[in-house]
């Protein structure tokens, strides 16, 4: 029986039971897809994340939910470069990331904290009717008429595609009664993995705004926190001006509402050529490891059962 070291790693906090928990094995190679697809199912996790060698980056990296592939996975970035910062296997620097959206920069800082490169970001808004997503998050339409003046519902990518939903009040975000056959229809619709509702109304007077993310039909019906569709509200906020001059260190609340509360760091600013430049960082703690045992690659039909 062949076997794996196994972890579930809390990103975007700095102790076990928050933030977002990822799967993550660091040694993957010679994992079969079909292998990462069961692995991830029996972990739970909303994404598991599988590292192996890469021959035009420092590391290759896959991201499986429960259900199915994704491309980019934020958290479980911060999660796996985390635990290779604790194991001792990546020292403070750049390092370079092979994903299925391309090659990422991944930096870690001297405090341990882990910032994410993402892909160019695109923003385009988009004409939905307000009593559509109202019923979807199953709240009252003025909650998003009071914002839509100003910030309208756009897609929003920097690697996964969301629709950014302004909302006016915590009171009304806290309140969200999802139809996730509705949310699921309506991300489908606008070609994105899910919903992305957030308000500037926050818990802590030092944070930007707070945020949930809805997803089902990713698999994933609430993400407690999300460095992906975070990243894509860092790059809303700045193509629709929400603010006089772009605060550079935005700071994300989400995950309160499941009891898994984290933060998201956000930078906006200009690479080398000039081109808009979207990072995520957060912290990250190990919460369970283990020894994993899988069935062999001819025995992937037991796995898929």
């Amino acid at each position: 029986m062949d076997t794996r070291r196994t972890l579930l790693v809390d990103a975007f906090t700095d102790e076990p039971f928050a933030g977002n928990a990822a799967g993550v094995v660091p040694e993957a190679d010679g994992l079969s897809t079909t292998q990462m697809q069961a692995i991830a199912r029996e972990l739970s996790a909303s994404e598991t994340a599988f590292l192996s060698a890469a021959d035009d980056a420092d590391r290759r990296i896959r991201y499986f939910t429960p259900t199915q592939e994704v491309d980019l996975c934020g958290h479980a970035t911060i999660a796996s470069h985390a635990l290779l910062a604790a194991d001792g296997v990546i020292d403070p620097g750049t390092h370079t990331l092979d994903t299925n959206v391309g090659v990422l920069d991944i930096e870690l800082t001297d405090d341990g904290v882990v910032w994410m490169t993402q892909s160019s970001p695109e923003v385009e808004t988009v004409e939905v009717d307000y009593d559509r997503v109202a019923d979807a998050l199953g709240i009252d339409p003025a909650t998003l008429r009071d914002v839509g003046a100003d910030l309208p519902i756009a897609r929003a990518t920097t690697g996964l595609p969301f629709l950014m939903i302004p909302v006016n009040f915590l009171e009304a975000l806290s309140g969200v009664q999802p139809d996730l056959g509705a949310i699921e229809a309506l991300a489908d619709e606008y070609d994105a993995t899910g919903i992305y509702a957030f308000t500037f109304d926050t818990l802590d007077a030092e944070s930007t705004l707070h945020a949930r993310m809805f997803a089902p039909g990713a698999g994933v019906d609430e993400d407690p926190v999300t460095g992906t569709a975070s990243g894509a509200c860092g790059a809303y906020l700045d193509t629709y001006e929400a603010f006089d001059e772009l605060p550079d260190d935005l700071r994300f609340e989400q995950g309160h509402f499941v009891d898994r509360g984290g933060i998201v760091r956000v930078e906006v600013g200009v690479d080398d050529r000039g081109r808009k430049q979207v990072r995520v960082g957060g912290e990250a703690a190990v919460a369970l490891e283990g020894t994993l045992q899988l069935p062999d690659t001819e025995d992937d039909e037991i796995i898929e059962a």
